[in-house]
């Protein structure tokens, strides 16, 4: 994968209301200063979204807290044109990475873990979904120290390697 070529950035989960809206919300706080990358369209979704649906409350307050607001936030179902429209997918969990890869083979050279992306030994970031707001907070800090991790790693150039 050639990092010049990333202008759009999918994350997912599975319902779209808790880790892949806080990792949206969270990755453009940390690129929209950077020259380099505060262009990049960052947008996600959720494997099982049948209506649309805000962000937990755990989840705003959770950032709110950082600054960063996601109220406004609306769940957003996977689809084939965001798959492919998407220049780098990131998932939560393994099961979502083999979701997007069952949805479109084609999609696997692009899609990962946000974990193994950056390299962390372990793949999945658990979900927060019906805890209280300490874990959303945990969660929220766990997904922020992984995408310092992405941002380097677009960065330096060492996509996919």
């Amino acid at each position: 994968m050639d990092d010049t070529l990333i202008k759009s950035i999918l994350f997912i989960c599975t319902g779209n209301t808790c880790r892949s809206s806080m990792a949206e919300g969270l990755f453009k706080k940390i690129i929209e200063n950077d020259e380099e990358l505060k262009n990049i369209e960052i947008l996600s979704a959720g494997t099982n979204v049948f209506f649309e649906t805000k962000a937990t409350k755990e989840a705003i307050m959770a950032l709110k807290e950082l600054n960063i607001d996601i109220k406004k936030y609306k769940a957003t179902p996977i689809s084939v044109d965001l798959i492919n429209n998407s220049d780098l997918i990131l998932t939560m969990t393994y099961s979502h990475k083999l979701r997007v890869i069952n949805m479109m083979p084609v999609a696997r050279d692009k899609t990962y873990t946000l974990k193994e992306f950056v390299k962390d030994d372990d793949l999945d970031i658990l979900d927060p979904f019906g805890s209280e707001l300490e874990q959303y907070k945990r969660c929220a800090a766990e997904i922020y120290n992984n995408l310092i991790k992405l941002k380097e790693v677009i960065k330096t150039g060492t996509l996919g390697k």
